[in-house]
């Protein structure tokens, strides 16, 4: 069983729940197994737009929702920052539901005392900012390799193989896709740093990476349909990346499935961990 984690903030991103590219098994896992004072939802947590076209809804997509509620009533300070495929939740910016405060981005200050401006990021997205009917056709291309992919790695650790991600290797070996990843961090960078803030944390590129872009501290937490990463935060204030997909990679695959069947079963044999006090909100 993987080590169970306490960080004082955890972001997620590009879940796109409702789509059978969401490896909904390895983050309820992941959700399970790590805590925090704060979690920070950074967009595309439901994807809207797939939902509109057909409906795929399991169970498994259903009990990632409830966990991060029950989260939310244990203490955990959760806030949703809604992303362009679950766009239709930003008609609801201010409002809390389920102890969920949803934000169109948000000030997170970290214990070393540095401002990170939280934001999905899709705004500075051209294609998606000024073409949408493109961004559309690409969605539905990059959700055929989603479908190649999951069978890919299916086979993979059938064989004993770890996961690796087919879109994530095809979208840094292609010269286009390369620059567009190099403009949109700086553009985000920018935003950042005219916020007054020391660094960004974002999704929507499905790339998860920290790095320094001039004084900005870029900080993509990645998704859950290629990479399954988080960022999370330390108590002393160091930022970190979590590939989920590699802790349970190390994990035989015959202790995964029972855990997963006695938690479906019974529940109340996993047990919830105790929240620690929450300390004061130190965003805004």
């Amino acid at each position: 069983m993987p080590a169970t984690g306490r960080y004082r903030a955890i972001w997620i991103s590009d879940t796109h729940l409702g789509t059978r590219g969401c490896k909904a098994d390895f983050l309820l896992d992941f959700l399970r197994h790590n805590d925090s004072d704060y979690l920070y939802l950074v967009g595309d947590i439901v994807d809207g737009w797939q939902l509109k076209r057909s409906w795929f809804w399991p169970q498994s997509h259903n009990d990632i929702l409830q966990k991060v509620l029950r989260k939310a009533r244990k203490g955990t300070q959760v806030i949703y920052v809604p992303g362009n495929h679950d766009e239709f939740a930003r008609q609801y910016v201010d409002a809390t539901f389920g102890g969920i405060k949803v934000a169109p981005w948000v000030i997170h200050t970290t214990a070393d005392h540095r401002r990170l401006l939280v934001l999905h990021g899709d705004q500075f997205d051209g294609i998606v900012a000024c073409a949408r009917w493109l961004a559309l056709l690409g969605d539905q291309a990059y959700k055929a390799v989603l479908v190649i992919n999951h069978w890919f790695n299916y086979f993979r650790r059938r064989f004993g193989y770890p996961y690796w991600s087919l879109s994530a290797y095809l979208k840094h070996k292609v010269k286009n896709a390369l620059q567009y990843i190099d403009d949109f961090e700086n553009a985000v960078a920018q935003e950042a740093a005219h916020r007054s803030a020391h660094g960004v944390v974002c999704g929507h590129i499905h790339k998860a990476e920290i790095r320094r872009i001039g004084d900005i501290l870029y900080c993509n937490d990645g998704d859950w349909v290629e990479s399954c990463t988080a960022l999370v935060e330390k108590n002393d204030g160091k930022l970190e990346i979590i590939h989920w997909g590699h802790v349970l990679a190390e994990q035989p695959a015959e202790v995964i499935e029972l855990e997963s069947v006695l938690v479906r079963e019974a529940p109340e044999l996993h047990g919830e961990a105790v929240h620690e006090p929450v300390r004061e909100r130190s965003t805004r």
